[in-house]
């Protein structure tokens, strides 16, 4: 064989190769806010990561917001301890502590854990919108990026938002990384039309349509659905071989998984 032919026989089966590993994830678990329930451990916080991290999860999510002074914080709701974060600085947040002794943590500081003795989970990073404006949220967005990319964990951090816009805005700056939506609102073609990487929608939005299923699967985005605690709904979408299930029970995910197998 020649060494074109050679080359064009490499090509066609390294073709084959990425088709088949696309979306060849099933039912992975992406711990919500961390693995922090049966632990009775504060969500979004150092030992819930570690915890997802020590079971092996596919994934561990969570929230980012930014300070008055431009700080990038891990805490799900707008307010902490009462303050409004985008209103108060990091220095007066950690006053408080969470519940098991924890220091509100930076998104540096997480991410640095995050990279510790992990081989298999992914940082799923949800970028809140900013209560002040479009324009603070696009900045939150930029910053969290460049944040990730400084500390070299490009390769297991993940982007989610309810904000459409941001995630466009990370696709400029970033044309590799995965992006999933969360508002339920655009069908999978519509996300691929602008280099979305997947839907992370609640499940109620996959019953109400389930053909967004297929057409998820025939385009190749990721699917993702989230918030899964109710065995009923496991099973459902176990049987649907969603690529990924976020759920605040991966413990109990993971027996449900075996069971079907």
């Amino acid at each position: 064989m020649n060494i074109i032919k050679r080359f064009k026989a490499f090509s066609f089966i390294l073709i084959l190769f990425v088709f088949a590993s696309c979306n060849v994830t099933k039912n992975g678990i992406v711990a919500h806010r961390g693995a922090w329930k049966k632990n009775n451990l504060p969500e979004n916080s150092i030992a819930s990561l570690r915890h997802a991290i020590d079971l092996k999860l596919a994934g561990s999510e969570f929230d980012v917001v930014m300070t008055a002074d431009d700080s990038l914080v891990v805490n799900h709701d707008p307010h902490y301890n009462k303050l409004i974060i985008e209103e108060t600085k990091y220095a007066d947040l950690i006053k408080f502590t969470l519940s098991n002794g924890e220091k509100l943590p930076t998104l540096r500081e997480y991410i640095l854990e995050g990279k510790k003795d992990n081989k298999r989970t992914t940082l799923v990073c949800e970028i809140k919108p900013s209560g002040i404006s479009k324009e603070r949220g696009r900045k939150i967005a930029l910053k969290t990026v460049e944040t990730v990319k400084k500390l070299k964990a490009e390769k297991i951090t993940s982007y989610i938002s309810f904000d459409y816009e941001i995630l466009k805005q990370i696709r400029e700056v970033d044309s590799k990384t995965s992006l999933q939506y969360l508002e339920g609102n655009k069908s999978p073609k519509e996300v691929k039309l602008d280099n979305i990487s997947g839907v992370d929608y609640h499940y109620s939005v996959f019953k109400k349509n389930p053909d967004w299923i297929k057409e998820a699967k025939d385009n190749n985005i990721t699917l993702n659905v989230w918030t899964v605690n109710e065995v009923g709904d496991m099973d459902w979408i176990v049987k649907n071989n969603f690529n990924y299930i976020t759920t605040n029970e991966p413990e109990l995910l993971t027996e449900r998984i075996k069971i079907k197998k």
